[in-house]
């Protein structure tokens, strides 16, 4: 069966130059953008959530009518001892390819490549349900969705994901296909 997979990266923090990750936090959520967003996507069968905070509000603002399903899978990378520490502080790891940088983790949290075992399983579970499944989450969990589509985790990597932004991605038998990167309103 063919499902399309809306993928929405929550909508910003109030604090957007630290890494979450793990941490559960309020999103900032502008409900007209939201309501556009929601527009952009177009009608969908499913709403699907990580359990964090900041996506279980902006899926109330993008759908505030629909009954929205929590998947823990979905949930950021955990950065182990990088949570909560600013971007301009995060240690320089030196020149690696994007495969080792996948494969790379951070003390005590998991590796780009653990996010993408632990959620593609979902996303090929939500697209095989077949329709269009609306997934408010992380742009680690957006890319790794991009990494089953493109083969390679470490190239999914080199996109940026913007807080309320949508990628969508057509889910066949045959094969996954990015139809949109990263649009937003």
């Amino acid at each position: 069966m063919t499902g399309t997979l809306l993928l929405i990266r929550h909508a910003p923090l109030a604090d957007p130059a630290r890494l979450t990750g793990r941490r559960d936090v309020a999103a900032v959520v502008d409900a007209a953008a939201a309501r556009r967003l929601a527009a952009l996507a177009g009608p969908v069968s499913r709403v699907v959530s990580s359990p964090a905070r900041r996506c279980r509000e902006t899926a109330a603002a993008l759908w505030p009518d629909a009954t929205v399903a929590e998947d823990a899978r979905l949930w950021e990378q955990d950065f182990g001892a990088w949570e909560g520490m600013a971007l301009a502080e995060l240690p320089d790891l030196g020149v690696m390819s994007g495969e080792e940088l996948a494969r790379s983790a951070p003390h005590g949290g998991e590796s780009f490549a653990a996010l993408c075992a632990r959620s593609i399983p979902a996303l090929e579970e939500l697209a095989a349900g077949g329709g269009r499944v609306a997934v408010v989450a992380h742009a680690g969990t957006v890319r790794a969705g991009l990494a089953r589509a493109i083969g390679g985790a470490g190239a999914a990597l080199a996109f940026r994901v913007a807080p309320l932004s949508l990628t969508v991605i057509d889910a066949a038998p045959s094969g996954w296909s990015v139809a949109c990167v990263n649009l937003s309103v």
